[in-house]
């Protein structure tokens, strides 16, 4: 067995015994948005998941090799006191862009691959390149901490009023309503497969000379963030912070385009992985050149995914040593905890809660009456994004839903939403697809003229749509809520949101959601199939 750790910002572990595999982060656990420190509560719920004790993990790979001496000597005792004195010999520290670049890799169901990490930093680095080949990777290029295209990007974020490595989603999302007017060649550029940043500074510098540079005042900053949060966009300083955001958007696409042709030439498919990897637009970009078939963002791409690849790479490694090392495919995204029916009935009565078992066909009465419905069902989702077990799933067809939802779970208006529809009808709502569809929401598409007349709801403002395509045989249960809904509506999909307050990590446990649902004023919540109503 061997059990992945990132003890830092958004710590999770992994635990891979053979094919099994169980992954969960912190924050779902201990509730604390992104928490940053040790993983206590994941080491011992994926060894629970895994029903294995302490003493059957063989290899703790730790991602990340820098720390403090402080962080170091905590991270020691912290693995002492679960692993006992002989944890040393078991620890192996994985480099941080090669964790992420392994959970690409190591994914991706390719023998031969390029593996492309892309972030803001660490271990000293912003972006590495590897030729990864029979399960071997060998790095070619990279950028220091320095020439970060990930920094930039989360010093725009923080010029317009945002968190900085949290909310960048946002200026994606902003970017959209607005036309780019700068160019931002002059901040940062590509030189071979490097990074170049001219600024020579990041962090909270960069912020202030990106102020300069765009004549934007930093420090109102926060108060027109609050504003545009509301709906207020057409002020003269809300369209200049659009408009920023479009440049940086664009100026972010520009570069991948442009490091995307230039690895295209090698011939090889793309794992993609790092913060980076979580703008859906740039994504987009990059599946142009490569192709649907050829491009493959890992499902938790941010520092949440760093247990995750710390511990398939040290897998791959031992497997190559065997000579037993073979290509693998992640094919879902469901591999936190579970909660048995026995369980939620039991929790429900204990809650003095009226509940009644229910089909799929309850659901999709539910989301035709325009009623907002909380879906927890088996294993939590790993990384960023609600698949359907722990998703909040309104009528796609309802512009008005928007707005409901904005204020029931505290979100920014500016932010879509997004579907989940069936596998088979992608191509008929996805107008530049052309190979297999998106299946973990790592990707934005432009939404064909049917789809955006027959699900107004999930299509952002310029026409793109971010989709979960979802197959039968991957989440069987998912799967038929969307196909009586298509049966009762003709429309093949649901929009679906994560089961969470904005600002919250999503739900993990039966507890959470009702808390959750209690706390949105959803008005349908169905756990492990029991249905629980809003009290009127």
């Amino acid at each position: 067995m061997i059990l992945g750790v990132h003890d830092g910002h958004d710590a999770g572990a992994v635990l891979i015994d053979g094919e099994r595999i169980f992954a969960v982060n912190e924050e779902r656990l201990n509730r604390v948005k992104k928490y940053r420190g040790f993983p206590e509560l994941s080491i011992k719920a994926v060894l629970e998941m895994a029903n294995a004790d302490p003493e059957d993990v063989e290899v703790i790979a730790v991602a990340g090799i820098f720390r403090k001496q402080k962080r170091l000597i905590e991270l020691e005792r912290r693995l002492k006191a679960i692993f006992g004195p002989e944890f040393k010999r078991k620890v192996l520290f994985v480099e941080h862009h090669l964790a992420h670049s392994a959970s690409a890799y190591y994914t991706s169901g390719w023998r031969e691959a390029l593996a492309v990490s892309i972030d803001a930093a660490g271990d000293g680095l912003s972006s590495s390149i590897y030729v990864a080949r029979d399960g071997e990777m060998i790095r070619m290029a990279q950028s220091t901490y320095i020439d970060s295209l990930g920094d930039f990007y989360a010093s725009v974020t923080e010029l317009l009023g945002f968190k900085p490595m949290r909310h960048e989603g946002k200026v994606m999302s902003l970017a959209s309503y607005g036309r780019p007017t700068y160019d931002l060649s002059a901040i940062i550029e590509l030189n071979g497969l490097t990074f170049e940043n001219h600024l020579k500074v990041i962090g909270v510098e960069a912020t202030k000379k990106l102020a300069e540079f765009f004549g934007y005042p930093l420090s109102r900053a926060k108060e027109i963030a609050n504003q545009m949060k509301r709906g207020k966009l057409d002020g003269e300083l809300q369209r200049k912070a659009i408009e920023i955001a479009a440049s940086a958007q664009r100026h972010l696409e520009k570069l991948l385009e442009e490091l995307g042709v230039k690895l295209s030439s090698k011939g090889l498919p793309l794992a993609y992985a790092g913060g980076v990897a979580q703008n859906v637009k740039a994504n987009a970009v990059l599946r142009k050149i490569f192709g649907d078939d050829n491009l493959w963002v890992f499902p938790a791409m941010d520092d949440g995914g760093l247990a995750f690849g710390a511990g398939i790479f040290a897998k791959a490694q031992l497997d190559r040593l065997d000579g037993r090392w073979k290509p693998f495919k992640l094919k879902h995204a469901y591999l936190g905890p579970s909660y048995g029916r026995t369980y939620v009935e039991e929790f429900l009565r204990n809650e003095g809660l009226e509940f009644e078992k229910v089909d799929e066909k309850f659901v999709v009465d539910a989301l035709s009456e325009g009623k907002l419905v909380g879906l927890f069902q088996g294993a939590m989702e790993f990384g960023p994004r609600a698949l359907g077990n722990r998703s909040i799933l309104a009528n796609p067809s309802d512009e008005k839903v928007k707005e409901r939802l904005n204020l029931a779970l505290k979100r920014d208006v500016f932010q879509p939403f997004a579907p989940s529809l069936l596998w088979e009808k992608a191509k008929e709502y996805l107008e530049d697809l052309e190979g297999r569809p998106n299946e973990f929401m790592t990707m934005s598409y432009t939404a064909s003229e049917a789809f955006r007349e027959i699900a107004p709801a999930v299509v952002h403002v310029d026409g793109t749509t971010r989709p979960q395509a979802v197959r039968k045989e991957v989440n069987p249960s998912y799967y038929e809520v969307i196909k009586a809904f298509e049966k009762k509506t003709g429309i093949g999909a649901v929009l679906n949101t994560s089961f969470n307050m904005h600002g919250e990590p999503i739900v993990c446990s039966p507890e959470d959601a009702l808390k959750t649902f209690r706390k949105a004023g959803l008005d349908v919540l169905v756990v492990e199939g029991f249905a629980v109503w809003k009290k009127e």
